[in-house]
């Protein structure tokens, strides 16, 4: 509730504990445990804090591809949060790599009209004219 109203300062200690609860309780691979670590990366993201966040974004990615596999939902959704990190941070041809994985992936399975793939599409075509690659946008 405190990050939906814009207190990230005093959400931040409160997701901290969380965090480190669900890791202590449950382990670091158990799904709650994962949104949590993905659930801090984005609070620190919207604080601006893209360093602290990385390694975050990054184990809760690799967390979920070990739990869910590749092509999951859930493991798409950090795939797009790693991709808008990196944008954020200016490293786009990597963020460029993750958002064409993912547009690839929601083509094959859930079709070129579905309102997810559309997102990734667009998605994909303002971080390709963030990369002045207008032909291709």
């Amino acid at each position: 509730l405190l990050k939906k109203m814009g207190e990230l300062q005093e959400a931040r200690p409160l997701m901290e504990e969380g965090l480190w609860g669900c890791r202590e309780t449950l382990g670091d691979r158990h799904p709650n445990t994962l949104s949590s670590i993905n659930n801090m990366a984005y609070l620190l993201m919207k604080m601006g804090e893209l360093q602290e966040a990385k390694p975050l974004c990054e184990e809760g990615l690799r967390g979920r591809r070990e739990t869910l596999g590749d092509r999951h939902p859930i493991t798409l959704e950090s795939i797009i949060s790693m991709a808008s990190l990196l944008k954020k941070m200016g490293e786009l041809q990597e963020a460029r790599l993750l958002s064409d994985d993912v547009m690839g992936v929601m083509r094959e399975t859930l079709g070129d009209r579905h309102p997810d793939t559309l997102i990734s599409i667009n998605n994909m075509a303002n971080l390709l004219m963030d990369m002045g690659e207008l032909q291709e946008a």
